[in-house]
C-alpha cells in the first residue's frame, strides 16, 4: 500500500498551514505534495512559503504564485463581479507589496506539473488543469473533457487545486478525477483546512479528504489588522468565496 499527501491553495493563511501539517506529521504521513497559490488573501505570504521551503515540499506553481512572482497586477482568477475584481486586485497589491524578492524569485522557479507512480497508477498533479494555470476543473465537467485532460498527461489520476472546493470523480474509464480542496481558503462553507490523502494498492485507489479545524479567528483578525480588505476576513469565517 502506498499513500501520500496533498494539499493547495493556502493562500498566506500560516495557522491554516500549521494546523495541516501538524495533522500530517500525527498521522505519519510523509510523502507530502503542494498544489500551489502559497500566497495571495492572506497576511503571511513569507512565512507560508517559508514552511513550505524548509520541509522542501515538492511544490507547483499556482496562477497566484505565478502573479505575485512576476510582480504582476493580475493573478490569473476569474472574478465574476467588479466587487470582487476590485478586492482581488488590492489582494495582489498587498501581496506584491509584502512578498520577498528571494520569496518572489522562488515563486517563479516553481513547476507546473508534477508526474508520479503510486502503486500501479500513474498520478499528476497540477494546480488548475494540464492545460492552464488557471483553468477551473468543477465536479459537474462533462466525462468526455475530463478524459481528454487526462490523456494529454497520459494519467490515470489527476489531481488539481484552484476550484477550492474538493472531490472524487470517478469516470467510465475507470480513471480519477479529483481536487483537494484548499488548505486557507475554503469555499465549501466548510472554514476548516482541508487536505487530500491518497491510498493506493495496486491499481485500486482511495482519496480520503481531511478536514482540520485551527484558529481561523487568528487568521481573521490579522487580516482585519491590515489594509487587506476585510470582506477576506468574512469569508474566511464562512468558508465560502
Amino acid at each position: 500500500m502506498k499513500q501520500l499527501a496533498v494539499f493547495g491553495d493556502i493562500h498566506a493563511n500560516l495557522p491554516a498551514l500549521e494546523a495541516v501539517l501538524a495533522d500530517i506529521d500525527a498521522r505519519n504521513l510523509d510523502n507530502l505534495y503542494c498544489l500551489g497559490d502559497l500566497v495571495g488573501y492572506g497576511v503571511w505570504p513569507n512565512e507560508v512559503i517559508t514552511a513550505v521551503r524548509q520541509r522542501n515540499i515538492p511544490t507547483i506553481m499556482g496562477n497566484y504564485d505565478q502573479g505575485v512572482g512576476q510582480d504582476s497586477d493580475d493573478c490569473g482568477c476569474a472574478y465574476k463581479t467588479a466587487k470582487a475584481q476590485a478586492l482581488g486586485k488590492h489582494s495582489i497589491a498587498w501581496t506584491n507589496a509584502h512578498t520577498s524578492a528571494e520569496n518572489k524569485a522562488y515563486l517563479r522557479e516553481l513547476v507546473a506539473k508534477i508526474p508520479l507512480q503510486l502503486g500501479d497508477l500513474k498520478v499528476v498533479l497540477v494546480h488548475g488543469s494540464p492545460r492552464k494555470v488557471n483553468e477551473y476543473l468543477y465536479e459537474d465537467r462533462p466525462e468526455a473533457s475530463l478524459e481528454r485532460l487526462l490523456d494529454m498527461v497520459e494519467a490515470d489520476v489527476l489531481v488539481c487545486g484552484h476550484t477550492h472546493l474538493p472531490y472524487h470523480r470517478l469516470l467510465g474509464s475507470g480513471r480519477h478525477v479529483i481536487n483537494a480542496g484548499s488548505v486557507g481558503k475554503p469555499k465549501d462553507n466548510n472554514p476548516q483546512a482541508c487536505y487530500l490523502v491518497l491510498t493506493a494498492a495496486g491499481k485500486d485507489l482511495s482519496a480520503e479528504f481531511i478536514r482540520v479545524p485551527y484558529d481561523v479567528e487568528q487568521a481573521v483578525q490579522a487580516i482585519e489588522a491590515t489594509e487587506m480588505p476585510h470582506e477576506f476576513a468574512d469569508m474566511l469565517r464562512q468558508g465560502r468565496g
